[in-house]
């Protein structure tokens, strides 16, 4: 059975999405950027930004019962890839001292904002 994750405090989703999805003992989160709740895009810095969005994956994971250590993937998008050393200091103030999740991260034609993260959580 697949569940469809939400939360008051995660952004909506501005298109034909779910913001997560639980099943089989995992949890999918879709792509998430610095966004309110009530879709404000934050601007700011690239770690500010990267901090926001991870703010926002890590509210859809708790509403589905999941954890940051229980992330397994994340695909990781930044508008410029210059930005990767900042923004790997601020993705590793939330995975810790790992394992870390595998992790792709690439340059993408992002509108209006530095960064967007999708990860997926096993929650057996």
């Amino acid at each position: 059975m697949i569940e469809v994750v939400t939360n008051p405090n995660a952004a909506k989703p501005a298109g034909a999405y779910s913001p997560a999805l639980k099943f089989g003992g995992f949890v999918m989160v879709s792509g998430q950027g610095p966004l309110s709740p009530d879709g404000e895009i934050l601007s700011g810095t690239i770690e500010e930004e990267t901090r926001k969005t991870l703010e926002n994956v890590k509210v859809l994971l708790d509403a589905a019962g999941a954890r940051l250590d229980q992330v397994v993937k994340c695909n990781c998008y930044l508008a410029k890839i210059d930005d990767f050393a900042a923004f790997n200091g601020v993705y590793k103030e939330f995975f810790g001292d790992g394992p870390y999740p595998c992790r792709t991260t690439v340059e993408a034609g992002l509108l209006g904002i530095k960064v967007e993260i999708d990860a997926m959580a096993y929650v057996a």
